[in-house]
């Protein structure tokens, strides 16, 4: 191996916290097998976890063999890591579900050919789990007393937390030891919310096995305000591209403040750290080519060459004043609904442009609503067909940066 991957993750500003030194010393002399686990409690990874899917890129690019462990048995509880209540509780078949989508879209940034990665699932040693034995075998190594001193657990006690969650750090504990066992993992990776969790499968694996085990956390992707990236008014931001398309996609990351363009050229694209810095320099309206690069590597990575050039090609031409309905949200009505006429407030509550009624009512007054170029200020305007442009469609523009496409359905 050539440049030690700890090194390319921490210039690239992954790195959060480390349970030993002697990681990077790992990481330069032997292939290491480490795992990443995903709950799967919903049928797409979102942007969230995109910056623990490019580290396992960085990771197995250098050499080392990922594990990516889908959350079939923990999902069932429920992580209170960074949550205020408690998660809602699935079936076995949703789960699986899950777990089979996620899979499948791992498989497009992660090699599991030959070995060179492994697929699991911890339901195949969670939900057999005989209580007693396991209380025996991994319960007897944990102190209540210094659990609850873990920050998941304190965010959680005001509202209440239940017995049912309070053993999600020894499951995740478990998970470590048994692919310590089945597969020999010796590092696990996670974000930094994990680290309470993370220490607890370390420290239970050098108990019980004497053996070597560590943990590293990645920083969380947060705006400058604190609040996890990779939400929009519309819900998170989803890696499928029919839960939210590659224009969506797309400009969510051409959107983004200023400040946080550096940091997410150097997590979530592949660029040269050289040219990462470059384009972090630049300031104020040229900071707009360096969000256009930035949402065109990452569209690129997730969605392939083709749909990030279709993305800033419609991203371009819309902001040119002309449009590319095909590559730019769009929501068709009936005709019978168009010579009706829709209202404005209509529209854009349909197009999750507003999150209320009252919400795009405030926008409209307040000028912030364009019609194919024409700025609306009755929020009881109807349109019907005769206000269709040439090409049989209507363009909602809210503020500088939102676009929405009606037309009558085929």
């Amino acid at each position: 191996m050539s440049t030690n991957v700890y090194d390319i993750l921490q210039e690239r500003g992954f790195i959060e916290q480390t349970t030993h030194e002697e990681i990077r010393d790992l990481l330069g002399k032997e292939k290491v097998t480490f795992y990443i686990g995903f709950d799967a409690t919903a049928d797409s990874l979102t942007a969230g976890h995109f910056l623990t899917v490019m580290a396992m890129m960085h990771m197995q690019k250098a050499g080392h063999r990922p594990i990516a462990l889908l959350g079939g048995g923990t999902t069932m509880i429920g992580d209170p890591s960074g949550k205020s209540d408690m998660r809602n509780i699935m079936t076995k078949e949703t789960i699986q579900h899950n777990a089979d989508c996620f899979y499948k879209q791992l498989s497009r940034f992660i090699n599991f050919d030959n070995d060179n990665a492994i697929i699991a699932n911890n339901a195949d040693w969670l939900l057999s789990l005989n209580y007693v034995d396991f209380l025996r075998e991994v319960g007897v190594h944990f102190s209540v007393n210094k659990m609850l001193t873990a920050e998941c657990y304190k965010q959680r006690m005001e509202k209440g937390l239940t017995f049912f969650e309070f053993n999600y750090m020894l499951m995740q504990s478990y998970d470590f030891l048994k692919l310590n066992q089945l597969y020999g993992c010796s590092l696990q990776l996670g974000g930094n919310d994990q680290w309470s969790n993370i220490l607890g499968g370390v420290d239970l694996i050098r108990r019980k096995e004497q053996k070597p085990a560590y943990g590293l956390t990645f920083k969380l992707l947060t705006t400058s305000e604190g609040i996890k990236m990779g939400k929009t008014m519309k819900g998170a931001v989803w890696l499928d591209p029919n839960k939210t398309s590659p224009y969506e996609f797309y400009q969510y990351w051409r959107n983004i403040e200023d400040v946080k363009v550096e940091e997410c050229l150097g997590l979530l694209t592949f660029l040269p750290m050289d040219e990462v810095r470059r384009l972090g320099a630049l300031k104020d309206a040229e900071i707009n080519h360096a969000k256009e690069v930035l949402a065109y590597e990452i569209t690129k990575i997730v969605h392939g060459e083709e749909e990030a050039k279709k993305a800033q090609d419609a991203a371009r031409a819309l902001f040119g004043g002309n449009m590319i309905s095909d590559d730019i949200p769009t929501t068709a009505y009936s005709p019978e609904q168009f010579n009706a006429g829709i209202d404005l407030i209509t529209l854009l509550v349909d197009a999750k442009m507003a999150t209320s009624r009252s919400d795009a009512r405030r926008n409209i007054q307040q000028g912030g609503v364009t019609v194919n170029d024409v700025k609306v200020t009755e929020f009881d305007k109807a349109f019907t067909p005769k206000d269709f442009d040439s090409e049989g469609r209507l363009l909602v523009k809210k503020g500088k940066k939102a676009y929405h496409c009606f037309k009558v359905s085929e």
